[in-house]
């Protein structure tokens, strides 16, 4: 009977702040949220808008040069650019990271926190030079 008299612990649910400035998430935790949101911005919004570029592009010369000249020339579409840039490498960065951690290479706690710093340097500075190169 006493042990019923023990109060349970309700579940916390967390909310969005919660989860934003309350909970310490470890640096590979992050890579690995990234990496989701950088696979979801590659599948939805960011696929159809290069394809549309592409679309328009090819219907004819003054279609591509329109697109080259005066739409890839606002900052507005620099960034959107820069945005798939960004996920793209870090996609693939972390994707790397995560086939590797698939064969048990670099498992450690030590070796999985610098492998996520190492994605975390390499895609901020790929993505830098490429902004660079864009604008």
């Amino acid at each position: 009977m006493a042990n019923a008299a023990l109060k349970r612990r309700r579940p916390k649910y967390l909310s969005l702040t919660a989860l934003l400035f309350e909970i310490r998430l470890p640096l590979p935790g992050w890579v690995s949220i990234l990496h989701r949101i950088s696979g979801a911005l590659l599948v939805f919004p960011l696929t159809a808008w290069l394809l549309y570029l592409l679309d328009q592009s090819l219907v004819s010369e003054e279609g591509f040069n329109h697109i080259k000249d005066h739409y890839l020339q606002m900052p507005v579409a620099k960034a959107g650019l820069l945005v798939f840039i960004w996920a793209f490498c870090h996609h693939f960065c972390a994707g790397i990271r995560f086939l590797l951690l698939d064969i048990n290479k670099g498992i450690e706690l030590p070796a999985a926190r610098a492998s996520a710093v190492l994605v975390l340097g390499v895609s901020l500075a790929l993505t830098a030079y490429f902004g660079y190169r864009i604008w």
